[in-house]
This record gives structure tokens, C-alpha cells and sequence, in this order.
């Protein structure tokens, strides 16, 4: 089997738990996540199978959506609902200001990441180290907010959704804005409903797949593995390339049938008899060629 999973993370289930979950309902050992979820969040976890594990790593940069509830008020240890209360605010901003706020974290923002991570800090998780009630220093670092779009204000509520690049954190977004506002804050949800070209729509649960026989779930719940990187141009190859390339030899301008316009250094999609075998970066010396980067056969 092989192919790629759209889950629909349930909460309280950690990203790592829900990979061996499946890893003991496939029964197969290849199985991977395209980037962690927080625990107690819910949504779209892209889990890759058998040999599109390989696949995972051109995944880890996608942008994300999520929708989030920001509550006002008070800040926790962990940034979220679940944490431990360690400062109280007053909430007296208005809709006015909560909006010009929301507008000055769209772009490109710095973010510190929590300590409730799994960053590591000479060879140990931050969250370990602030289970002992420990806190290191962290550079912040450039995250990009796309877009940032109120949908509700209930008093000390606030319902948005939020499209970012990889590495944004919700729960320090939901901190900051709070902090902005004077007010504190903490997230007290999140769904996230997109990751790349995987949507809520198509996602697929623990429990469906539970009822499922295997190849059940391989006609109708797996998708391709070229399905999240059709973005990438496609090459195809000539037949009698094949095992040049799956030898990983860079692939000449004599091996190439066919290909979509690219250019120098740009990730491709590599066929061969309509099959998808590898990904490759377009190079140039007298005449362009693919350098094959990972063979997925």
C-alpha cells in the first residue's frame, strides 16, 4: 500500500499516537505525518504510506488553514485552554481595536515559540524541559501570516481563521494578539481545516477506516503520491531510460520525451511510462537536466 492518508486528527490524540495507531491497522511499519498537530487540536493530518513516506519531506513546507477561538483575559503556560492560569488581564477593548490588532500581524511576522514544543534544546524537547518547570531562551523567527480574518467577536471571544506558512504557531499568535490588546490571551480551539492540497472535505477518520477492509481503504481512502505535489512541473522520461534512473542518474536532455515549461532549480515530477517514479531539481550546465533528488520505486 502506498499512498497518502487525509486524516481527520481527532483532539487528545497526539500526531505521533495516531501514526501508530494506523501503523497497527494497516499492518505496515511505512507509515509517516506530514507535520505535527497539537494534541488537543483537530483536523487535517496527511499521513503518508509504504513508499510515499519518501514523499513526506516535500510536504513539511506547506501552508496551513486553520479556524481558532482566541479568548481574552488571561494567559496560560501552554498558550491554550488546557494549560495552567499565569496572568489575568482586563478586557475592555473594542471591536475597533481588536480588528486594527488583527491587521498588524498579517505579513510577515517574528514569533518566539513556546516552551510547550517539540523544538528541542541541546538534544531535548522544550516540552520536557518545561514539564520541569524549566524555560530556555528562544530565538524567535520569521513566520509569514497570509491571511488573518476575523469571522465573529462575542465578548471576550474571538472566532478567525488564519492561513500561514509551516512553523506558525496558533497558540503564540492567540498569546500575542492578547498581549497586543492588553487583555492577554490564550487559544481555546483549533481546527485545522487545510494543509497544501488537502482540505476538511476529504478527510477521512479513525473510526470510518476502523470498519474498513484494506483494500477498501486503498481503492477509496489513498490518495496518489504525486497528488499533494502536482503543483511541481511534470517530466516524463523515455522507456529505455527507466533504469537509469532508478539508479538515481540525473536524467539528460536525451532521456526527456516530454515536459511542462520550468526552470533552473525548481522541484519536478518525474514519470516514466505514465508512472510517477522520483523528484528531481532542474539544472543547467550546456543544456538543462533533472538532477533526481528521491526515486520512489
Amino acid at each position: 500500500m502506498d499512498g497518502i492518508i487525509n486524516l481527520l486528527k481527532p483532539p487528545h490524540m497526539t500526531s505521533h499516537d495516531t501514526v501508530g495507531y494506523l501503523r497497527r491497522l494497516l499492518k505496515t511499519k511505512k507509515v509517516g505525518h506530514t507535520g505535527t498537530l497539537d494534541p488537543m487540536a483537530a483536523g487535517v493530518l496527511p499521513i503518508c504510506i509504504g513508499n510515499a513516506t519518501k514523499v513526506s519531506q516535500f510536504l513539511l513546507n506547506d501552508s496551513k488553514v486553520y479556524r481558532c477561538e482566541l479568548t481574552l483575559g488571561y494567559n496560560t503556560d501552554t498558550q491554550d485552554r488546557w494549560g495552567k492560569v499565569i496572568k489575568e488581564g482586563k478586557v475592555d477593548a473594542t471591536k475597533d481595536e481588536i480588528i486594527k490588532v488583527f491587521d498588524e500581524f498579517k505579513g510577515e511576522i517574528l514569533q518566539k515559540p513556546p516552551m510547550y514544543s517539540a523544538l528541542k534544546h541541546q538534544g531535548r524537547k522544550l516540552y520536557e524541559l518545561a514539564r520541569e518547570g524549566k524555560t530556555v531562551e528562544r530565538e524567535a523567527r520569521k513566520v509569514t501570516i497570509h491571511e488573518l480574518n476575523i469571522l465573529d467577536i462575542q465578548s471576550e471571544k474571538i472566532l478567525f481563521d488564519v492561513y500561514c506558512s509551516k512553523g506558525t504557531y496558533v497558540r503564540t499568535l492567540c498569546e500575542d494578539i492578547g498581549n497586543r490588546l492588553n487583555a492577554g490571551g490564550h487559544m481555546s480551539f483549533l481546527l485545522r481545516t487545510s494543509s497544501g492540497r488537502f482540505t476538511l472535505k476529504e478527510t477521512v477518520t479513525l473510526e470510518q477506516l476502523q470498519e474498513l477492509q484494506l483494500e477498501d481503504i486503498e481503492q477509496n481512502h489513498l490518495f496518489p503520491m504525486d497528488y499533494p505535489l502536482l503543483e511541481m512541473p511534470s517530466v516524463h522520461i523515455k522507456s529505455n531510460s527507466i533504469k537509469y534512473l532508478l539508479n538515481g542518474n540525473n536524467m539528460l536532455h536525451k532521456n526527456i520525451l516530454r515536459h511542462d515549461p520550468m526552470r533552473e532549480n525548481q522541484y519536478v515530477r518525474v514519470y516514466a511510462e505514465q508512472k510517477f517514479m522520483a523528484v528531481g531539481i532542474v539544472k543547467k550546465d550546456e543544456e538543462f537536466y533533472i538532477d533526481i533528488h528521491r526515486v520512489f520505486n
